[in-house]
């Protein structure tokens, strides 16, 4: 990732910086109540339901289940303050970018709106927007979240029994190869739907947005054909994602469930001295197929980050580009009513280099006095119009 993305993504992060160390805080503590859990329940099966004993000095088997019940209940309050506060971050990222835009669309100058469709700006202010709030909801807490789970599942396993631990490790470089080659794949293929829904969305703008000149220049039915088009590569566009997404889920689980079958093979043959208890199965299982979890969203979230990538640097590509600006505190200030006429004497103006929109014009317009702009079709009246609604 280029150093400017970076920058820009920090732009947006550094708001939001308290918000997101207190959301790990409680992700990284939902966690801890995740790996404690299982262990509890190794705990009961492997040094009391075994044993056939209820009561092992203060410890009982009800005391244990009161501190289960008690993890899973603080876990699913702590969860919906997280899923809240993630929510509301990523809703204050919406209304700020939202606005930072809408700000600066209103305020660039004539030249910025000759070169950037309305369709686009629409897009921009609306899809890009809405992939960046995805990146904020589903990335930013969920990551730290995930590595954390990941090695704290980890280092539990490698603590009960570093060899199974390490067999079980075995898998992983397997899933992380193809999950790479999947992920790249299917990259590509929402590179190009991305692209496509970005053109349907422009086209929808402009003709809603110009439905009347469509109307006048009797055009319906071409629009119709064209939209029609547009719907159709966009909707066949869906398809290879609709596959690679659903073949990432399937490869997870062939090799989550192999995982366990490895964990009940090694365990009943007793391969390499292993000779476990239940408890310590039931638990090697249960780490494993939550271990599987992060890593599988890990490889999920590489998508949203790649769209909201190419959305922040679509978003700052505009608000970068301070040149397009007007300055009104550049103007003079006047301490009276101005009284008069307006007068063109031999003006010449062009947007760009020399491709002129007035050419040696010369005009008066008295007080009180209304001018019309007539000419033939395509004769850049429009331009006319915008140059004197600028000045006037």
């Amino acid at each position: 990732m280029k150093n400017q993305t970076w920058q820009r993504i920090y732009k947006m992060l550094k708001p939001q910086k308290k918000a997101i160390a207190i959301i790990s805080i409680l992700a990284i503590i939902i966690n801890i109540g995740e790996v404690v859990k299982p262990y509890i329940l190794k705990v009961v099966i492997d040094d009391y339901i075994s044993s056939g004993l209820w009561q092992k000095g203060i410890m009982t088997v009800g005391i244990l289940g009161a501190i289960y019940i008690a993890i899973v209940l603080i876990g699913n309050i702590l969860d919906f303050i997280v899923s809240t506060a993630t929510s509301m971050m990523g809703e204050n990222v919406i209304y700020s970018i939202r606005n930072k835009l809408y700000k600066y669309i209103q305020y660039a100058n004539i030249p910025f709106h000759d070169r950037t469709p309305s369709g686009t700006l629409f897009v921009r202010i609306t899809s890009d927007v809405e992939d960046i709030t995805t990146f904020f909801k589903e990335v930013i807490t969920t990551f730290i979240k995930d590595i954390v789970m990941i090695i704290a599942l980890a280092v539990m396993m490698l603590s009960l029994n570093y060899k199974l631990a390490l067999i079980c490790s075995t898998l992983i470089p397997l899933v992380a190869i193809l999950s790479i080659i999947i992920t790249k794949v299917s990259n590509k293929v929402r590179e190009y739907s991305k692209k496509v829904k970005t053109k349907l969305n422009i086209f929808l703008a402009e003709s809603i947005y110009g439905v009347k000149l469509i109307k006048i220049f009797n055009r319906q039915y071409e629009k119709e054909k064209e939209c029609e088009k547009l719907c159709t590569q966009f909707w066949k566009s869906r398809f290879p994602t609709a596959y690679t997404e659903g073949f990432l889920v399937a490869f997870m689980l062939i090799f989550e469930n192999l995982g366990v079958s490895i964990i009940v093979w090694t365990c009943i043959n007793k391969l390499f001295g292993i000779e476990l208890d239940v408890g310590v199965i039931y638990i090697f299982v249960t780490y494993l197929k939550q271990i599987f979890e992060p890593i599988n969203r890990i490889v999920e979230n590489f998508e949203t980050i790649q769209e909201a990538i190419v959305s922040i640097n679509k978003i700052y590509d505009i608000l970068e580009h301070k040149e397009y600006l007007e300055d009104f505190e550049d103007g003079i200030e006047l301490d009276e009513e101005i009284e008069g006429k307006i007068e063109f004497k031999h003006v010449w103006f062009a947007y760009e280099g020399e491709n002129w929109i007035l050419k040696d014009v010369n005009f008066t317009i008295e007080p009180g006095q209304s001018i019309a702009l007539v000419g033939r079709t395509g004769s850049r009246k429009n331009n006319y119009n915008k140059f004197n609604q600028s000045i006037l």
